[in-house]
């Protein structure tokens, strides 16, 4: 069985975008079984878990042939052997692998630059000096991302790809804002990408601990 590491429970802000979901997803649309193996915080930092993860962090990805962590990595892998992820021919794959890049080197690092300060900095004195910067930087790099998506569905030839799955959990790191509504073609993406059954039985999976942490530990649900 497939197996992928993931948190019994996140604070609610986090809920939805831990990493895992984009190997959750990406399995989901390959139409692969899969089970996951819960860790809690107090699990990072053990050698046992330092073995498969050097970072404590997760998804740690096994399935019988490879051991992996690095959820990018892990969804390229994937995606190399599941048509509804990565076309056949090598110009298909190849935009498929630039887009992938992309989501993570060009519009991540702006994206977390803000969700950072929002997220753990908001009241500190720099942050509030910081942010309009970070903000301008960010708009500018998404105005570049819905000119390059013109009026096309998706990034690469056109399709779904794996490419699309990390430009959505990008993207929905900013949904403590409305800055995407001022893109209004890049919503329509991330509307589109979030309404796949893929997309929604991932989510689910992802949240199912969580709510039953939070069932269990009522205080747990105000964080």
């Amino acid at each position: 069985m497939n197996r992928v590491t993931a948190f019994k429970w996140v604070p609610s802000f986090a809920q939805g975008s831990v990493r895992d979901i984009r190997v959750r997803w990406a399995l989901e649309e390959a139409g692969i079984p899969y089970g996951d193996h819960l860790i809690g915080f107090e699990d990072q930092a053990t050698a046992e878990y330092r073995a498969l993860q050097p970072f404590g962090q997760v998804p740690v990805y096994r399935d019988g042939t490879v051991q992996m962590f690095e959820s990018g990595a892990i969804v390229l892998y994937i995606a190399q052997s599941s048509d509804a992820l990565m076309p056949a021919d090598p110009a298909g794959r190849a935009m498929v692998m630039t887009w992938l890049f992309a989501a993570s080197n060009s519009v991540e690092p702006f994206v977390a630059q803000l969700a950072g300060i929002d997220l753990f900095h908001a009241s500190e004195d720099w942050a509030k000096e910081r942010r309009p910067q970070v903000e301008e930087m960010l708009r500018k790099r998404l105005a570049d991302l819905q000119t390059a998506l013109g009026d096309a569905d998706f990034f690469a030839n056109g399709a779904f790809s794996a490419a699309d799955i990390l430009m959505t959990h990008v993207l929905r790191d900013l949904r403590h804002t409305t800055i995407v509504a001022d893109y209004p073609k890049l919503a329509a993406y991330l509307a589109r990408c979030e309404a796949r059954p893929a997309f929604q039985r991932a989510l689910a999976d992802q949240l199912a601990p969580f709510k039953e942490a939070e069932a269990r530990q009522p205080e747990l649900a105000g964080n």
